[in-house]
C-alpha cells in the first residue's frame, strides 16, 4: 500500500471518528464547580468555574466550600467533604451536602439513596459522619432507600427498603444497620513482612552484582559486615 493511499485512508478515518467523539462528549452529563480555592478535582486544585464530568471526584479542604451547578440543580458541598459526580447524582464519601433541585437530583451514601419524592423544587441536606447518615428535608419530602450489597446484614433488613423524610423533618440512619458491616481485611492477601525484607535484600544484591560485574568483594550486609 502506497504512502498516498495510507494518508487518504487516515483522513477519511478521522472524518468518521471525530463527529462520533464530539457526540459522545456532548451526551456526557457535565456540571460546573464554583470555588474560591481549597477545592480539588481528581487530585488537582480546581479553579473557579471548572467543568466536571461524570466520574470526577471533588474534595473540599477545611474552611473551603464549593458549589456544583448543573441544569435544574445546585449542590453546595461543605468543607471537608468528598463527593463523586455521577451525572444525575453525587456519591458522598464523607462530609455534608445541601441540594436544591427541580429534577429529583439524588445523593448516594454507600447502599443508601436519598431522592426527592417528586420532580418539583426540593431542598434537602445530607450529612455523613462516623457511620451515621443524617437527612433533613427543608422543602418538600424526600425518600430514603437502601439495599444490601453483598455484605453481611440482619436477615430482617435484607433486600431493598424505603423510608421517607417529610418537609421540616430530620432523621438519622445507621450505615452498619442498613448496609451491613464492612468486609474485614483479608489477612491472607496481605504480604508477609519477612518476604518483603527478603525481597529487598535480594534486590540489593542483584543491583550490586550488575554494577560490579559479579567480581570483587561481596556486598556488605547487616549480618556480614
Amino acid at each position: 500500500m502506497s504512502v498516498f493511499t495510507l494518508r487518504h485512508f487516515a483522513c477519511w478515518l478521522m472524518i468518521v471518528i471525530t463527529p462520533m467523539s464530539l457526540s459522545a462528549q456532548a451526551q456526557t452529563p457535565s456540571a460546573i464547580v464554583h470555588t474560591q480555592g481549597g477545592v480539588w478535582v481528581n487530585g488537582y486544585e480546581a479553579k473557579d468555574a471548572s467543568a466536571v464530568f461524570s466520574g470526577d471526584v471533588i474534595e473540599t479542604k477545611s474552611d473551603f466550600p464549593a458549589t456544583l451547578n448543573l441544569e435544574g440543580s445546585s449542590i453546595s458541598i461543605q468543607p471537608e467533604s468528598v463527593v463523586k459526580f455521577q451525572g444525575d447524582a453525587v456519591e458522598l464519601d464523607h462530609g455534608s451536602v445541601s441540594v436544591e433541585t427541580f429534577r429529583s437530583f439524588k445523593v448516594l451514601v454507600h447502599c443508601i439513596t436519598v431522592v426527592p419524592v417528586a420532580n418539583e423544587e426540593t431542598q434537602y441536606d445530607l450529612v455523613d459522619l462516623n457511620g451515621s447518615v443524617q437527612v433533613s428535608a427543608r422543602t418538600k419530602d424526600v425518600n430514603v432507600k437502601w439495599e444490601h450489597s453483598g455484605r453481611k446484614a440482619p436477615v430482617e433488613n435484607a433486600g431493598e427498603q424505603q423510608g421517607s423524610v417529610q418537609q421540616g423533618e430530620q432523621k438519622k440512619y445507621d450505615e452498619s444497620e442498613l448496609c451491613g458491616l464492612p468486609p474485614r481485611p483479608n489477612a491472607a492477601a496481605l504480604p508477609n513482612p519477612k518476604w518483603i525484607a527478603a525481597g529487598a535484600a535480594g534486590a540489593g544484591v542483584l543491583i550490586w552484582v550488575l554494577v560490579n560485574g559479579g567480581g570483587g568483594r561481596t556486598p556488605v550486609s547487616a549480618s556480614t559486615p
